[in-house]
């Protein structure tokens, strides 16, 4: 049984950074993992790279050759790589074993998690090559300091974890960046009061229902929570992993290794 992680979340919220410093803290801790790029218009990493989706297809040629945008664009090479599943991607992951730790880095065009059934798709084929799966979903922590943005990602979230139907952890990254962390200590795990509280006075009255629907929403289903991650501290790294770890039974079918302590014979 192999193990992933399908490292998602909006352009910007330390995706690769994330992937970069789990990478350099395995390697400390003496643990392979592979890191695996799936982002075709990537055009540098701080980590080795495993499999790399740009020598299927590249965004700057299909932007080049079809006329697209770069969304449209990103999205035509995501659909070009579902097509190749079963032939370029089962190829790359024959080089790997069956108790393989893999780490997909992904593009961060919210459409492919939210609504786009691309990486459903993707996942869905991991599960086929009896992999556990679990989705990581990073979020800039200097965007929870405002309410109104702080909702917009746990809808993101909520979207993620609609769409793809795996394991899910919500991430708040940068932490490091945060001048006072008792300003999002409330957001780590969000009450429905506070957050309609915050959002009435911020917005018009007229929007006082919808607050509270969304609001309600978050705190019924006590589906959205978020780790912070500190990417200077070993201890963050390592709390974070441990908890992906444990969602996706990593670890958990490993041989017992149990050593002889009785005393030898006379």
């Amino acid at each position: 049984m192999g193990y992933a992680q399908l490292v998602i979340g909006p352009a910007g919220c330390g995706k690769s950074t994330y992937c970069s410093s789990l990478y350099q803290y395995c390697e400390t801790m003496r643990r392979t993992i592979h890191v695996i790029n799936l982002d075709p218009a990537a055009e540098s990493f701080d980590y080795p790279v495993a499999i790399d989706i740009r020598e299927l297809i590249s965004l700057d040629d299909v932007m080049e050759e079809l006329d697209l945008g770069p969304n449209g664009g990103l999205i035509y090479c995501m659909e070009h790589l579902q097509e190749n599943l079963d032939d370029w991607l089962e190829e790359e992951l024959a080089n790997y074993l069956d108790d393989d730790y893999l780490v997909f880095d992904c593009p961060g065009q919210i459409e492919l998690f939210t609504h786009v059934p691309v990486l459903k798709n993707f996942v869905d084929h991991l599960k086929r090559k009896n992999f556990n799966v679990c989705a990581v979903f990073l979020l800039d922590s200097q965007f929870i300091t405002d309410v109104s943005k702080y909702i917009s990602g746990c809808m993101a979230s909520l979207s993620a974890m609609v769409q793809l139907e795996l394991p899910h952890v919500n991430i708040l990254s940068k932490m490091d960046l945060v001048k006072n962390k008792k300003d999002i200590e409330d957001f780590l795990n969000p009450e429905a009061k506070v957050l309609v509280s915050e959002l009435n006075q911020r917005m018009a009255p007229q929007f006082a229902k919808l607050n509270k629907a969304l609001a309600e929403l978050v705190d019924d289903f006590s589906m959205v929570n978020f780790l912070p991650l500190d990417l200077r501290k070993q201890s963050s790294i390592q709390y974070v992993l441990s908890y992906i770890d444990n969602c996706i039974q990593y670890g958990e079918d490993a041989d017992v290794k149990v050593r002889d302590f009785d005393p030898e014979d006379d």
